[in-house]
């Protein structure tokens, strides 16, 4: 790839700007969905990344990360991912063939490091992908307490 950033920039890059910021990767929205996310508290605050779009050449880092790690996973969409320095934390928002409520992802963010489809550790210039809870499991603990 001409002037192809390496993937540790790329991956320092996403990190710097996505630290501690929750991303919603998706194929296009059910009916509504948008509509209600934008009127949680704090659903406009998601970053979505419609992974229909391809990437562009080269690669921003938010692409490279999408497409080069977290698409392969196949994981169904929506996706909740929780980024941190250390590890990606992702999560389906499915309940059956649907996209549970909007109102259900601070739930889920709340568990979110015990309770992960999959998490990818971060590596140097990549990412490890770790499995966690089984991907037909998606209950949401909502008694779940960090105290």
């Amino acid at each position: 790839m001409p002037n192809a950033l390496p993937h540790i920039l790329l991956q320092e890059q996403f990190i710097n700007r996505f630290n501690g910021r929750t991303l919603i990767v998706h194929r296009g929205f059910p009916d509504q969905y948008f509509k209600d996310l934008l009127e949680q508290p704090g659903g406009g605050g998601h970053f979505r990344v419609d992974s229909r779009i391809a990437p562009s050449n080269p690669p921003t880092p938010i692409e490279w990360v999408v497409h080069h790690h977290i698409l392969p996973l196949d994981l169904p969409m929506p996706l909740l991912i929780k980024v941190n320095a250390d590890a990606l934390y992702l999560r389906h928002l499915l309940h059956g063939a649907h996209a549970g409520h909007p109102s259900e992802i601070l739930w889920m963010l709340d568990a979110i490091r015990e309770r992960y489809h999959v998490r990818l550790d971060r590596q140097q210039g990549t990412y490890l992908a770790v499995p966690g809870m089984p991907v037909a499991d998606n209950d949401i603990d909502y008694d779940f307490n960090h105290d």
